[in-house]
């Protein structure tokens, strides 16, 4: 694999007796390996935004530094599906690690060197270069979750780990403004979050480990006596080739192409909202800058208790099933962008409660989805299953939020453009329906196994 090592061998099983409190500190650590280590990919994600200011007064437009930040999303799609069969096939500590060291070299880069900041061209493709690394880190924190939790908690435990996004996307802001001040200029709001980040790295490869059987433990179903249905042995503890990863599990996998399309028109709804909020509130509601930059951020605050709920109910009320929770939360969704639509333009009360509704709910489905890919496949495979519903979500979804609707609105109006987000819903809500039965049969009722 060269520079991504194999998945990590087997060790001799550790003695009953320590099994239980090694099991329980290994998770912790691992938990938190590819919290922190995840989170510190957004350092290196976001900062060009926050550098977009500065950049302009070299006398580059709006326009053009969306371009080269376009190349990021573009990349980040591909990546996430194509990188995360590589992650099926390496070890997820160092894959993790390395490619949230290789992202932050290319920030440090585009900071450090004079001409890395001359020309949109050049921003361009060290933007792609750096949205490609960024492909890494979900498959790889994907693929440590598949193997530590079991199906009955793994939605609570993605729904604490997606947390990461959001730790991440708050301190990426003073880290910039830190840099900015240590170093004056925009060249430290490029490469000091670079600098952190590879602190990050090293934590992530001190805490993480590929699988329970690496550092001598059972399989995790077996550990927690939780088998899915569809639990068998022969292939979910065996390695695949990509040949067999991309062919026999996922490509022609129905339900993953099923749900993949829900994610395009979920991430859709997600950042069709966000990304215009500010300009809808005070263009159409009468907002001012400050009320509408508040507004927008409480509909990421939003997002917090509404994953950890939609994760809880999966698993505790559903027993491991996600379409049903995902089909509650987009009607939830639907309800409150239709308030939020057709609300009064005086009342900013309900503005905000509706606006902070749909932050709340829609943010579950975007976790869930990537937690339904990797349940519709053997363990080996997740990194790959939960790409093809990013790469959906990023280069349709994401691009069709920023590109399509901002054409949109100029062409026909606001009204258009939530015809569409309200018909996005409708359509995540069909697409994931057909998983409903499926679901159920593989995983509804999870039935121990005796081993």
């Amino acid at each position: 694999m060269g520079l991504f090592p194999p998945p990590a061998a087997h060790q001799p099983r550790l003695p009953e007796d320590k099994i239980k409190s090694i099991y329980s500190s290994e998770r912790i650590k691992v938990f938190i390996g590819i919290f922190f280590g995840y989170a510190a990919y957004y350092f290196v994600r976001k900062n060009f935004s926050f550098a977009i200011p500065e950049l302009q007064k070299l006398g580059f437009s709006k326009g053009e530094l969306g371009i080269a930040a376009s190349a990021l999303s573009i990349a980040y799609g591909f990546s996430k599906f194509l990188m995360g069969n590589i992650s099926d096939r390496s070890n997820a500590r160092y894959f993790l690690s390395i490619g949230l060291v290789l992202s932050a070299f290319t920030m440090i880069f585009m900071g450090v060197i004079p001409f890395a900041t001359s020309s949109i061209a050049i921003m361009f493709v060290l933007m792609f270069i750096n949205g490609w690394f960024q492909g890494m880190g979900w498959p790889a924190s994907g693929r440590v979750v598949a193997h530590w939790y079991s199906i009955r908690e793994r939605g609570r435990a993605m729904s604490f780990w997606n947390l990461a996004h959001n730790l991440g996307g708050f301190l990426v802001g003073p880290l910039t403004v830190l840099g900015f001040e240590l170093f004056a200029g925009y060249q430290g709001m490029l490469y000091f979050p670079g600098l952190v980040a590879i602190l990050f790295a090293i934590l992530a490869l001190i805490l993480v480990r590929d699988t329970p059987q690496s550092v001598g433990l059972p399989p995790i179903e077996e550990y927690k006596n939780d088998y899915p249905k569809s639990y068998n042995a022969a292939t979910q503890e065996k390695e695949f080739s990509a040949k067999e990863i991309f062919l026999e599990y996922v490509l022609n996998n129905k339900l993953l192409w099923f749900i993949a399309v829900a994610n395009a028109f979920v991430y859709l709804v997600r950042n069709g909202i966000i990304n215009w909020a500010p300009t809808f509130l005070q263009e159409v509601k009468h907002y001012t800058k400050g009320e509408a930059a508040w507004a927008s951020g409480g509909y990421e605050l939003a997002a917090i208790p509404g994953t950890i709920l939609c994760g809880l109910i999966s698993d505790k009320v559903f027993n491991g099933r996600r379409a049903p929770v995902t089909i509650i939360y987009m009607v939830m969704t639907l309800v409150a962008v239709l308030l939020y639509w057709k609300s009064p333009d005086s009342n900013h009360l309900v503005q905000n409660a509706s606006l902070w509704a749909i932050g709340f709910f829609i943010y579950g489905p975007v976790m869930l989805i990537g937690v339904q890919a990797i349940d519709l496949v053997p363990k080996k495979a997740a990194g790959t299953a939960a790409g093809l519903t990013g790469l959906f979500g990023y280069f349709i979804g994401d691009l069709l939020a920023n590109a399509a609707l901002g054409r949109l609105v100029d062409k026909q109006g606001w009204d258009a453009s939530f015809m569409v987000i309200a018909a996005s819903c409708l359509v995540a809500i069909f697409f994931t329906a057909f998983t409903w039965n499926r679901e159920k049969k593989n995983l509804g009722n999870l039935t121990p196994l005796s081993h």
